[in-house]
């Protein structure tokens, strides 16, 4: 069998850890590289990574997509550009079009028929007419505070309610997230834009939640999200970001769902960069109550960056095998790591 060719489309902190952690596979290539940034545009992927290429083929980065792929040019396209299924439909549509999977690690598209719906099922409609299938994934939403609860859930006969909560470093991130998160800004900033709607936060409640409900058979009602300032006391500084004392270091974000008036999920996710300047530990949580109860506890985190590349890697095999359409992580095998040739998992 051909090795599994692999696109990956948005080549920044997400992107480029894919590309790397990719080259370290057996049985995959990757064969193209779109991104707008103009400092990788027209270089080798290789030298923006700053690897050497050895005997490979080069894969020079490109800035339009339209110059890289053609029907069935490959396997699967990572897909690292977005966290709103509005803004990640097009790129979608257009690879599902070519015949081509897609793993997505916009938020949103971890569970797009939350808040989507009609996109979700135009996604579906377009990829089982293409013969391909389609998957949001990444850290969280994708996993932690949502796949990890179903599948603990699976050893209960009942479940009464759920809380979790990831406390983590958002450091890893790109400047999108960064932007999302208002690391940076000031407090009368964060004041401005919740004022105006126009500060994200974390991207996914909306999402986690209604898998969660869906998986165990809930309705949920209605969902509440509150946001409130994590203001830094010392200087903090990445590679994405940089923040003053009195300025933001993130945001903590609280979700509910609500399953017959009462909040029967519960979510905390505090976000900050660098939370060790000021001695926070990181990790995370789950409780549920139910029969029998289940307390879960990860210290520290499972790493935000790294959880994510490994995340859309490790479900190449899993989404190439799919029957066609929209997929989330409820319907396909448990991720793993990949440690054998990677077409060892394809179906034949």
């Amino acid at each position: 069998m051909e090795k599994i060719k692999v696109v990956i489309w948005g080549f920044g902190a997400m992107g480029s850890g894919m590309a790397e952690m990719l080259l370290k596979k057996k049985g995959v290539d990757i064969v193209g590289v779109c991104d707008r940034n103009e400092s990788r545009v027209n270089k080798s992927m290789y030298d923006v990574l700053g690897l050497d290429r050895g005997n490979r083929p080069e894969v020079i980065i490109k800035e339009n997509i339209e110059d890289i792929i053609s029907e069935k040019y490959a396997d699967v396209v990572l897909l690292a550009t977005d966290s709103f299924t509005k803004n990640a439909f097009d790129k979608i549509k257009f690879i599902l079009e070519n015949k081509i999977n897609v793993i997505s690690t916009a938020e949103e598209m971890a569970y797009p028929q939350a808040q989507s719906p009609e996109l979700a099922k135009e996604m579906d409609r377009i990829a089982k007419e293409n013969g391909v299938s389609v998957l949001g994934t990444g850290i969280n939403p994708g996993f932690v505070l949502d796949l990890l609860i179903l599948a603990l859930t699976g050893t209960c006969e009942t479940v009464e309610s759920i809380k979790a909560a990831r406390i983590n470093d958002l450091s890893p991130f790109g400047h999108a997230v960064m932007e999302e998160q208002g690391v940076g800004i000031t407090k009368e900033e964060f004041e401005k834009r919740m004022e105006k709607d126009s500060l994200a936060g974390h991207v996914g409640f909306p999402e986690s939640i209604r898998m969660i409900a869906d998986g165990i058979g809930w309705e949920v009602e209605k969902i509440e999200q509150t946001k409130d300032p994590i203001v830094s006391n010392t200087e903090r500084k990445t590679k994405y970001a940089e923040v003053k004392p009195g300025n933001l270091a993130g945001i903590r974000q609280r979700g509910y769902g609500y399953v017959n008036g009462e909040a029967l999920i519960e979510m905390d996710h505090p976000q900050q960069i660098l939370p060790e300047k000021e001695d926070v530990e990181t990790g995370d949580y789950i409780w549920i109550k139910g029969t029998p109860n289940i307390n879960l506890q990860i210290k520290p985190e499972i790493p935000g960056g790294i959880g994510t590349i490994a995340m859309c890697v490790n479900m190449i095999p899993h989404v190439i095998n799919a029957a066609p359409g929209l997929k989330t992580m409820l319907d396909l095998p448990v991720p793993r790591a990949i440690m054998g040739d990677m077409r060892d998992m394809i179906n034949k």
